[in-house]
């Protein structure tokens, strides 16, 4: 049986300013922004190429204050080309940090939630 995680609910205090944070400068794709009702908004984002998305939103049921989720990662294939092309969206990005298990970058969204960008070791 495959156990696929897909969705991660990331909580944020203004909905309109992470969405436009991941899709203006991050660089996801909207993929639904949902208002169930007067409660309820649920707004689904997803890194280019990922079969994982987040999950923003109003009234979505979860305890965590906004900016409490930390170490998201994504993957890419070059470190310093994702620091450039975050770095020139405007994202407060950090320099490239080289790691016996990768080549990483680091930032967060405008609540804190922390992401890091790796660049998995090259085979030998």
């Amino acid at each position: 049986m495959d156990f696929k995680l897909e969705l991660v609910q990331v909580p944020v205090s203004d909905v309109d300013r992470a969405k436009t944070f991941y899709t203006e400068q991050v660089g996801f794709n909207a993929d639904h922004d949902h208002r169930v009702n007067e409660e309820v908004r649920f707004v689904q984002l997803t890194p280019p190429g990922s079969a994982c998305s987040i999950s923003i939103g109003d009234g979505l049921g979860g305890d965590m204050p906004p900016g409490s989720i930390q170490g998201l990662q994504v993957v890419v294939e070059d470190a310093d080309a994702a620091r450039s092309e975050l770095a020139s969206r405007g994202v407060e990005v950090s320099e490239v940090h080289d790691f016996p298990w990768g080549r990483f970058v680091f930032f967060q969204d405008p609540d804190g939630n922390g992401w890091s960008v790796q660049q998995p070791p090259r085979p030998a």
